[in-house]
């Protein structure tokens, strides 16, 4: 089966939502798309989407902002990464971040970074990081201010 990648504008969010909604279950499609649109974009988020053939929507997505700090100077941080459940396990999320690492070279980036969460559920996406010789490099402290 063929499939393609491409940038997913402000016009075509909704093809992302599906696939977001897998990884953030608590918002609806709906909310997804406004979300991004609304509030992600304004602020430099972009999104790409890989597309199996014959299908509407993406069924994997990577969404993603350039930042600059001190610590890495102008990197690519990976925000969102998501493939549909039965669309797991082909490669496509690797095609993504392959996607991410080549436009942040393009970019001029130092380096391309990401958070995942922790758990036996996130194991298969960590040995995709692995795999692609991403290190572990700092532990990322939350506190709420419910």
């Amino acid at each position: 089966m063929s499939s393609i990648i491409k940038p997913i504008g402000a016009a075509d969010t909704n093809q992302a939502a599906a696939a977001l909604c897998e990884l953030w279950p608590k918002y609806s499609p709906a909310e997804i798309t406004s979300r991004i649109d609304e509030m992600l974009r304004p602020n430099g988020y972009h999104l790409i989407g890989l597309w199996e053939e014959g299908l509407a929507s993406a069924v994997c997505v990577l969404g993603y902002r350039i930042q600059y700090s001190l610590w890495l100077g102008k990197s690519l941080y990976i925000v969102d990464i998501a493939t549909l459940p039965q669309s797991r396990g082909k490669g496509y999320a690797s095609r993504l971040v392959a996607w991410a690492e080549e436009e942040a070279a393009r970019q001029g980036c130092a380096a391309v970074h990401l958070d995942s969460g922790v758990g036996m559920d996130r194991a298969a996406a960590h040995r995709l990081y692995m795999q692609r010789h991403y290190q572990i490099s700092c532990h990322h402290f939350l506190k709420r201010l419910d």
